[in-house]
C-alpha cells in the first residue's frame, strides 16, 4: 500500500481563494470556477511528474487545497519533458493542445511566484526539459 503524506498547512501566505484570484487574472478566465479547473488540473498533473523533497517542499509552499492537489497524486513511473506534459494534460481534460499550454503557464507562473526562487530552481533541476518556460522562466541550455 502506498501512503500519502498529508501536506501541512502554512502558517502565513497565500490562501487558495488569492491563488485562484491571482491565476484568474493572468490567465484572464472568465469566471472563478474556470481559474479552479485549470488549478486542480495543473497541479494533479505536476504531482504525477514531481517526486521527493522538492515535492514536498513546493506542497509545504502552497495554500493547503492546492498542496492537497499535487501530494494526493502517485508519482509516474515515466518522466515527460514540457510539451509531453502539455499534452498528456490535454488528452486528460480534452483540451487543445494550446489552450492547455496556456492554463500550464498561467498556473505554474503563479506557483513559481509562490515557491521562491531556490525551490524553483531545484524543481526545475529534478523536471526533463522544456518545463522552465512553462514556469515562466526562460530554457537555458549548454552548447555542445
Amino acid at each position: 500500500m502506498i501512503s500519502v503524506q498529508e501536506p501541512r498547512r502554512p502558517a502565513v501566505g497565500t490562501t487558495f481563494e488569492q491563488m485562484l484570484e491571482r491565476v484568474r487574472y493572468e490567465g484572464a478566465y472568465p469566471t472563478r470556477a474556470q481559474a479552479e479547473e485549470s488549478v486542480r488540473a495543473v497541479l494533479a498533473a505536476l504531482g504525477r511528474q514531481l517526486d521527493g523533497d522538492e515535492r514536498v517542499e513546493l506542497a509545504a509552499r502552497l495554500p493547503y487545497e492546492a498542496a492537497v492537489t499535487i501530494a494526493s497524486e502517485i508519482p509516474a513511473t515515466e518522466r515527460l519533458t514540457g510539451w509531453g506534459f502539455v499534452k498528456d494534460l490535454a488528452s486528460r481534460t480534452g483540451g487543445t493542445a494550446a489552450t492547455t499550454r496556456w492554463d500550464t503557464g498561467t498556473v505554474l507562473r503563479v506557483v513559481a511566484q509562490l515557491a521562491g526562487e531556490d525551490l524553483l530552481s531545484r524543481v526545475l533541476a529534478r523536471l526533463p526539459s522544456g518545463y522552465a518556460l512553462l514556469f515562466g522562466r526562460a530554457e537555458l541550455t549548454q552548447a555542445a
